[in-house]
């Protein structure tokens, strides 16, 4: 393994004794870890040292990118080698990427003790960057596995999908059964969400030393409500595109289902509740009324770049279709105004790479008719600075919203931090680099980008995943040796 000494960068830190503005000085790495941080380091074998000069270029701890899709349209080894590949172009060291039973991924349902070990098959040894998964119970079976996983498997973060009980991955739907592939005498209810609760709140009491990182995550969408909603998007016919897909969704849906999902942690005594990618103000105004109505709820909040930097009038294309919707601009200006506020915990990507011939319907213009998701890790820590900078959001801020708030979370505290001691995970940034972003550049096999055109004012120069230097100068270098992270890590 070659060493580095990078040389004269500004150190981002996200921990409140570093300082504030990030500081220049230098990064020695030695044998995949942090050897020391600070000005005119000396090692005392230079010649064994390969010096990177990041002189005007901000050192940033690697981005924990806490929500990706990994073989959701594609095989999971091919997407484990591709968008990797993409995620490590975007300064992103390790990817935290839901797993499930039923249509899509491996498109099988039963036991996760059959399921997930070919999971870690598929994935093994192609990832360019570090990486682990999240889980949801589907199942009554499922959730008596709970334990199992977070203590035999190394997961400690599970999910619910609110809305798949009645209403469709892309839209409405009468096949439900089918797309589960759950037992005929089952559910997926809101009763099922109880009883998850229940179950890795067990975990919690059975493994009380893995506690702290033992979470549920939710994709908060009611589904009566979205139904109902997409009849009446449809029968009226006076919206299309973007705009159509978010009325057919509407915002008081993900606030509904925020308020149900808090008052079950409430009820089942699960303190650690993760409201996944809240894309509207009603979604963000439920959370926060939530997050006070039970304070001993340790709810954390996140948003994605897309909901971030898009509206339902900048983006490129349906393309841009994904679950919740890219919402209208004075939405976008909420999740703003509630970042600026310290009310989000992470930013994400929600990457889940769709290549064209999957995403579109036979009419390319019909909303309804495109699959959900896109991806786009590969423009999360460029967005984020370039906007968030803009809008006055500290390097400090970025860096907790990119790398340790999620780290901390989902068990990684090895992750997400630039410590004398801990994992070699960096991005280097050039803050004065303006680029328009052509998906054609991507590593990610999805041939268009909702960003397509935008213009990004820093870029991710180099990226080192456990001081294995994966993107040089702009280009992805070197062999996947990314690692499945068995949490805590």
């Amino acid at each position: 393994m070659t060493n580095y000494l990078i040389k004269n960068g500004t150190v981002v830190r996200p921990d409140a004794e570093a300082p504030e503005a990030g500081e220049t000085a230098d990064v020695l790495v030695v044998d995949g870890k942090i050897a020391a941080i600070g000005p005119d380091l000396r090692p005392e074998n230079p010649e064994r040292i390969e010096t990177v000069d990041a002189t005007g270029k901000l050192v940033f701890p690697g981005v924990v990118d806490a929500h990706q899709h990994w073989g959701i349209y594609n095989p999971l080894a091919e997407d484990t080698l591709t968008e990797s590949r993409a995620s490590a172009q975007g300064g992103v060291t390790t990817a935290l990427t839901y797993m499930r039973t039923g249509q899509y991924y491996l498109n099988k349902g039963g036991a996760y003790a059959d399921f997930f070990p070919e999971v870690l098959d598929a994935s093994a040894g192609r990832s360019y960057i570090d990486y682990a998964f999240h889980l949801a119970p589907m199942s009554k079976q499922h959730i008596g596995e709970i334990p199992d996983l977070a203590s035999g498997q190394g997961v400690t973060s599970f999910k619910i999908f609110m809305f798949y009980g009645s209403h469709g991955l892309h839209g409405r739907s009468t096949s439900q059964s089918d797309f589960l592939m759950i037992p005929e005498d089952e559910r997926y209810d809101i009763a099922h969400f109880e009883f998850v609760m229940r179950g890795v709140q067990r975990a919690r009491e059975q493994y009380p030393e893995l506690a702290e990182h033992i979470s549920l995550s939710l994709h908060c969408e009611t589904a009566e409500i979205m139904s109902a909603y997409t009849k009446l998007v449809e029968q009226e016919g006076t919206l299309s595109g973007l705009a159509a897909y978010s009325a057919s969704r509407p915002q008081h849906s993900e606030g509904l289902a925020v308020t149900i999902a808090s008052f079950l942690a409430d009820e089942t005594g699960l303190p650690n509740i993760n409201l996944l990618h809240l894309s509207s103000a009603k979604a963000l105004k439920a959370a926060m009324k939530m997050a006070a109505a039970f304070p001993h709820v340790n709810f954390r909040r996140e948003v994605t770049i897309g909901h971030l930097l898009t509206d339902i009038d900048n983006v490129n294309g349906l393309g841009a279709k994904v679950n919740p919707p890219i919402r209208p601009r004075e939405d976008v200006e909420a999740l703003w105004e509630h970042l600026l506020a310290g009310d989000i915990d992470w930013v994400v990507s929600d990457h889940a790479c769709c290549k064209d011939e999957v995403k579109f319907g036979e009419d390319r213009d019909d909303v309804f008719a495109a699959k959900s998701g896109f991806g786009g890790t590969e423009y999360l820590l460029p967005g984020l600075i370039t906007e968030g900078t803009r809008r006055g959001l500290s390097l400090r801020r970025i860096a907790q919203l990119t790398a340790s708030n999620p780290a901390d979370r989902y068990g990684l505290p090895g992750k997400g931090r630039l410590t004398v001691g801990g994992d070699a995970d960096i991005a280097i940034v050039d803050p004065a680099r303006t680029w328009t972003v052509r998906a054609a550049e991507s590593e990610s096999t999805q041939e268009y980008t909702p960003f397509e055109g935008f213009e990004l004012s820093a870029a991710v120069t180099d990226t080192f995943v456990r001081g294995n230097r994966v993107l040089t100068d702009g280009a992805v270098t070197g062999d996947p040796t990314g690692r499945y992270l068995a949490r805590p890590y």
